[in-house]
């Protein structure tokens, strides 16, 4: 039965874009894989169009005439799957940080038990990174301390972006006012779901730093997150949120 899946944005992947594809069609639990690929430069598209032949049915794609940003891309996204018939709809990178097998993890969560969100943490556990320089460990760890403490929510990986939502979460928060692009989108959607006071449940997982292709990290997604957590809660103070 397919009633997932799992939404993966590229731009410039074609190191990791076969092989993740290749893994999450062959999980015990079926998926469907949407892919939006931003116009890379290194044709990561185009291989999963040749992928689409083996895969029929099965691994969609959206390009995007150019880079436009991850919140833009998963908004896409959602609409996308909205459209359909999928119950759960899941985000994840395409570089291997998030492990594949953990998405049954965040689907029974949602499937099986209580929740509308089902975030895979790295932080719910301790500190469960591998391959990340300590500033960037530090970085991410304290800005969800940073996050929890601006918003009051109880979320320990508010950064995450490894995601299970029930359809009903993306059909109530209103993906249409999404502001933010990087990091602040994630925190952002958290905190959607957690003002319409859907169930929200951290999976643990280890997160994985990428062995192939590029980062996205940039010193803008970085101040979008610092400025966009202090932004949200002035609009949820005026009820704009």
């Amino acid at each position: 039965m397919f009633d997932s899946v799992v939404i993966i944005p590229t731009y410039n992947e074609i190191e990791n874009i076969e092989s993740i594809v290749r893994t999450v069609l062959s999980l015990h639990k079926q998926f469907h894989v949407l892919i939006i690929d931003d116009n890379s430069p290194d044709h990561t598209a185009d291989r999963v169009i040749e992928l689409q032949k083996e895969f029929q049915g099965k691994l969609f794609l959206e390009k995007r005439e150019k880079k436009a940003g991850l919140g833009t891309a998963y908004v896409h996204g959602f609409k996308w799957a909205l459209s359909r018939k999928y119950d759960y709809i899941f985000e994840m990178d395409a570089d291997f940080s998030h492990n594949p097998a953990d998405l049954e993890k965040l689907y029974e969560a949602c499937h099986f038990n209580t929740a509308d969100m089902a975030i895979g943490s790295r932080y719910v556990t301790g500190v469960n990174v591998v391959n990340w320089p300590l500033n960037r460990v530090l970085m991410s760890y304290f800005a969800s301390v940073y996050v929890k403490l601006i918003t009051g929510m109880k979320i320990h990986d508010a950064t995450a972006g490894f995601i299970c939502y029930k359809r009903i979460v993306l059909e109530t928060v209103n993906i249409d006012k999404i502001r933010f692009i990087g990091y602040a989108f994630q925190i952002e959607m958290k905190y959607r779901t957690y003002l319409k006071k859907f169930q929200i449940t951290e999976v643990p997982i280890i997160f994985t730093d990428r062995t192939k292709g590029q980062s996205k990290m940039s010193n803008s997604i970085i101040t979008e997150a610092v400025f966009g957590v202090i932004a949200l809660r002035i609009r949820k103070f005026f009820n704009q949120i």
